[in-house]
């Protein structure tokens, strides 16, 4: 095991200061096993905002390149948290310099650019893993759990839906998020988690159908300055065109059951609203991204008389939560935020060299990540062809 590592986070925006974030707190989840983790420097194009970050989550310095990164000998570890079309240069750039990278998803903004990534993984001396942060969410993978027992048992329909709000409005500003080909929009940022998560829960998609892609707000204003995230700042009055999706649908056949998707960053009154339903022959669960320590669970007794979905709530008994959280007791609270803490040590452990049976379940592989732009194409592919069905 290495003395310590040294992190670094390539990207200063909102997902950038969540893993940020989770590095700091890393260390303290769990037993004490990980070396030292140092808190080196936050990568961004903007000084100003590399460097507010880089104070904020104490980290020691802020560098304004990707270069300056990988050639830093004392950086062992860096998350990349950039525009999807940045990924692969820098990615690649950063494995040839022996780190270990773990990339935000989706993996590329084309999936030659992910099948080139997972090739240059797959021959480097550092380890490359993607971040499919959902999987870290105790009542998913509790979900997860009573699937593969059999206590629900084998999946009949899954039906999932997420809807964001960061671009219903009009006067939202321009950035990368609104620009690309078909399927690099709503679909790529929000539908990407949807698909792994349904994979996660039921197993391979084997054909896509009925793909839709819809483009509701077609030009966006300028940003007077520079804009993190979804932030809605000053905007100018000269307008771009938007290039990709605000919507997308399809339907999917698994190797058991079938399901159907939407997802949306136009969808009003919803600012991160992932649920969804899995139905199965025992019974059926439901979760909401919006009420994170509970889930909704229906296991059918046989008798017809009190059917019904009952709310359980998540604690020490549950996937994550036992060790994982400061107070890990029921009902005292967790979110999305606590999932990023559970992927950096998870890739923090990896790195160290602890085993996988001492270990919290690996991230996922690049492979992994190319698979899930696989479906993703596919979605676009059957969008294009007015709904035809794609095999995989």
């Amino acid at each position: 095991m290495a003395e310590s590592l040294g992190v670094a986070v390539i990207g200063a925006g909102m997902a950038g200061k969540a893993h940020a974030a989770a590095y700091r707190t890393a260390s303290a989840l769990y037993s004490p096993v990980l070396p030292p983790v140092r808190l080196v420097s936050i990568g961004d194009v903007n000084a100003e905002f590399g460097s507010l970050a880089a104070r904020r989550f104490g980290f020691e310095r802020n560098d304004t390149s990707w270069q300056a990164i990988a050639e830093a000998d004392d950086i062992d570890v860096v998350s990349v948290v950039i525009a999807n079309s940045l990924h692969r240069e820098v990615v690649e750039g950063l494995l040839a310099a022996g780190k270990h990278v773990l990339c935000e998803k989706p993996l590329s903004d084309s999936l030659e650019d992910a099948r080139a990534m997972a090739d240059a993984a797959r021959s480097a001396a550092g380890i490359a893993r993607i971040g499919f942060t959902f999987r870290r969410t105790p009542g998913i993978a509790y979900i997860r759990d009573l699937i593969r027992t059999g206590v629900l048992g084998k999946v009949l329909h899954f039906s999932g839906r997420y809807w964001t709000d960061y671009g219903f409005s009009p006067s939202a500003p321009m950035s990368w998020r609104y620009k690309g080909g078909p399927g690099s929009g709503a679909l790529a940022d929000v539908g990407s988690h949807l698909a792994y998560v349904s994979e996660f829960l039921c197993g391979d998609i084997t054909s896509i159908s009925g793909g839709r892609l819809s483009t509701a707000i077609d030009k966006r204003p300028l940003p007077l300055g520079a804009v993190i995230g979804h932030d809605h700042a000053a905007v100018s009055d000269t307008f771009e065109a938007v290039e990709n999706d605000d919507y997308a649908a399809f339907n999917a056949e698994f190797e058991n059951g079938a399901g159907s998707f939407e997802v949306s960053r136009v969808a009003a009154g919803h600012a991160n609203s992932l649920n969804f339903e899995v139905f199965c022959e025992n019974g059926a669960a439901k979760f909401d991204q919006r009420r994170p320590s509970e889930i909704q669970l229906f296991l059918n007794d046989g008798s017809g008389n009190e059917n019904g979905y009952r709310q359980v709530i998540l604690g020490p008994g549950h996937p994550y939560i036992a060790g994982g959280l400061a107070m890990d007791a029921p009902e005292v609270g967790f979110g999305q935020n606590d999932a990023f803490g559970y992927q950096a040590r998870a890739f923090l452990e990896e790195v160290a060299g602890l085993s996988e049976e001492e270990s919290l379940p690996r991230c996922a592989s690049f492979d992994e990540g190319v698979r899930n732009m696989e479906l993703l194409g596919a979605v676009t592919e059957s969008a294009l062809n007015n709904g035809k069905k794609i095999t995989l």
